[in-house]
């Protein structure tokens, strides 16, 4: 049996990765329904793999037969997963314990889906028991490395294990702690993610980044209505959800749609991002440093305008309450997905300027 290069494999691949992948976002892998459905079904027939369906909860898991068809032939991409007491390999049946691997099922499907490598064989060891970290280029692109990965570093993780960080994204510019809340408000304890912030900055300088690496925020959530979530939550009763904090000075929003897919791209490529700014700024008047607002550029007429595209909620809020706080009318600039949630939040006494997301993908990104 050998089916490396089909959507069949790269279904098991994502189980193994996840421990059970979620029925409910199996089309983001295959569009098409009736496929999945026949992709499905031949993989129960070769008893590959199986359904689980408990709590209201609908996954796919591997099969032994499976998972040794993996280790036998690929060992040093699935043991990780797939050997001892891993969690992705011994499953447990509560409901939050799945619900966890289904978020990072989403979470992972949205960064293969930008291209960025996820499995052990495909990146540098980077986080070894031994100390001994192995040389990263990041010019080839960004590396994603899970948390498991991180805590194979032993006693020095002990301070962060409770994070709800479920690994980090380096770039060249800078690097991404990535959560996922999925479509309910994380929760969120300020000290255990400053320490988060610590860590990857102490770990990270020397290799890949020379000096102290700039440590920021990815928030992946099912959509864009989560956004809004996110931007005015206060906490929640025993303020043990999710807020915008000072723990990253940067927080970004990114949907695990294929909106969201693109938007990932956007923030690991510095070059698409000058490219994009530059496109915007082009009949606009450069930033004034002495206006007291969070701006990228001005109008002729003196306003201030915000490039919110890449969904930055530190500073879509403070751009937000610097226009209350001096009564001024703004600009906002971001993609035709984001408009809806950024005009829910801003209300009226602003306008808004949409890019066009498919015209972006044909122009920057290359797509048909």
């Amino acid at each position: 049996m050998n089916f490396t290069d089909t959507t069949r494999y790269q279904l098991l691949e994502l189980t193994a990765l996840c421990g059970e992948f979620p029925a409910h976002q199996l089309y983001r892998l295959i569009p098409s329904e009736t496929y999945a459905e026949k992709v499905i079904t031949q993989l129960k027939a070769e008893k590959m793999l199986r359904t689980h369906y408990k709590d209201k909860l609908r996954g796919y898991r591997l099969t032994k037969k499976a998972k040794q068809y993996l280790l036998a032939n690929y060992p040093e991409r699935f043991s990780f997963y797939l050997v001892g007491n891993a969690e992705t390999n011994r499953i447990r049946s509560e409901p939050s314990r799945r619900i966890r691997l289904y978020q990072r099922a989403e979470g992972y499907l949205t960064l293969s889906h930008a291209n960025i490598p996820l499995y052990p064989d495909e990146k540098p060891s980077l986080f070894s028991p031994d100390g001994e970290a192995a040389p990263v280029n990041l010019r080839s692109g960004p590396l994603f490395y899970t948390s498991r990965e991180i805590k194979q570093l032993g006693p020095s993780t002990i301070k962060i294990r409770n994070s709800r960080c479920m690994g980090i994204l380096l770039s060249s510019q800078c690097v991404y702690a990535v959560y996922n809340t999925g479509n309910t408000l994380m929760k969120w304890e300020y000290r255990t993610e400053i320490r988060v912030n610590a860590f990857l900055q102490h770990y990270l300088s020397g290799n890949p980044y020379p000096g102290i690496p700039d440590i920021r925020a990815i928030i992946l959530g099912r959509d864009m209505d989560m956004a809004y979530r996110l931007l005015t939550s206060t906490g929640g009763h025993k303020k043990s959800q999710f807020i915008l904090d000072t723990s990253f000075d940067h927080f970004y929003y990114v949907p695990n749609t294929s909106e969201g897919e693109a938007l990932l791209q956007i923030l690991c490529s510095p070059m698409l991002q000058k490219r994009l700014n530059k496109l915007l700024a082009s009949d606009l008047l450069p930033p004034d440093q002495q206006l007291a607002i969070e701006h990228d550029a001005l109008t002729s007429e003196k306003e201030a305008v915000l490039f919110a595209y890449d969904f930055d909620m530190s500073r879509i809020n403070r751009f937000n309450t610097a226009l209350k706080l001096f009564g001024h009318r703004g600009i906002l600039i971001a993609f035709d997905f984001q408009l809806p949630v950024l005009k829910d939040y801003f209300g009226n006494n602003l306008q808004y300027s949409s890019i066009d997301l498919l015209k972006f993908k044909k122009g920057f990104l290359h797509e048909p």
